[in-house]
């Protein structure tokens, strides 16, 4: 079953294209993440906040990824990160298309 992870924190900037420009390499890395199937990354400057939102294959994979990450982002002085994991209803996100892998 798919699992979602849900990720934001608190974030200084650079936003916008100046954010695509700066995290090309980290976003090459993330793509290589055992388990996952995409991410949409997410930001909002008003409120200084940034993370994504992730599938991934199963919970093992997602789980593993959220501790890395945190971990990652402590190294960089980052605090307040959250993480939640969600199961994938199939079924009734197709309904609404969802890109969700067959099975």
């Amino acid at each position: 079953m798919a699992v979602l992870l849900q990720v934001d924190f608190p974030f200084e900037g650079p936003w916008g294209d100046a954010m695509s420009a700066s995290m090309r390499e980290l976003a090459a890395s993330i793509a290589q993440e055992p388990g996952l199937l995409w991410k949409i990354w997410t930001e909002n400057a008003e409120t200084g906040r940034t993370g994504g939102i992730y599938l991934f294959t199963d919970h093992a994979h997602a789980r593993s990824y959220l501790e890395m990450h945190t971990r990652r982002l402590e190294s960089f002085g980052v605090r307040g990160v959250q993480g939640q994991l969600f199961d994938v209803n199939a079924e009734l996100s197709a309904i609404d298309r969802a890109p969700l892998p067959a099975g």
